[in-house]
């Protein structure tokens, strides 16, 4: 697997990895005594769920010293994204990130997240932070492996959307370095 920063070369490449994935069940965060822990509940019935590509200029991350694109590629194929930009309280914010199902559970998450830090740490930040939504349970064990912990939680960040979005709480996890 290589990874490598956007480019007008790569900007083809953009959203290739961005594919449906399953929806086992819900995290259902806690906040006692200042700290946050969760239990998972898990459906009976899993479903497929995609998200739409942005609709974002993405040749504006190419050479923007605030914000980077980096792409996975196994054998020339694009199987992964995470896009990043500064934040105004010292942490890379990532926007996206994404895996091919046809690759997932084959580390290339991890590296895109290790992309991450080397960008962070080479900009002086502090940490990575993201946002998902509580039914997203396999990415939400996928950060909490990663070392990221529950930061913060949003009940009605997705409330003015119609269902199933309305119904989601947005997660938000921070990897302090």
């Amino acid at each position: 697997m290589e990874i490598m920063k956007l480019s007008s070369y790569t900007l083809k490449d953009m959203n290739k990895a961005n594919e449906a994935f399953e929806i086992i069940g819900k995290l259902k965060p806690t906040f006692v005594n200042d700290e946050w822990t969760y239990t998972e509940e898990i459906y009976a019935h899993s479903y497929l769920h995609s998200y739409p590509n942005e609709d974002c200029d993405y040749s504006l991350y190419i050479e923007n010293p605030d914000k980077a694109v980096f792409l996975a590629y196994s054998d020339k194929e694009c199987v992964g994204q995470i896009v990043l930009r500064k934040d105004w309280n010292k942490y890379a914010f990532v926007e996206d990130i994404c895996v091919s199902k046809s690759s997932r559970g084959q580390g290339v998450g991890t590296a895109l997240i290790q992309k991450a830090i080397e960008w962070a740490n080479d900009k002086d930040l502090y940490g990575l932070a993201l946002e998902t939504q509580d039914n997203n349970l396999l990415a939400c064990r996928f950060y909490s492996k990663c070392g990221f912990v529950i930061g913060a939680v949003n009940t009605m960040l997705y409330k003015n959307f119609d269902k199933p979005w309305s119904d989601a709480t947005a997660i938000f996890w921070y990897l302090k370095f």
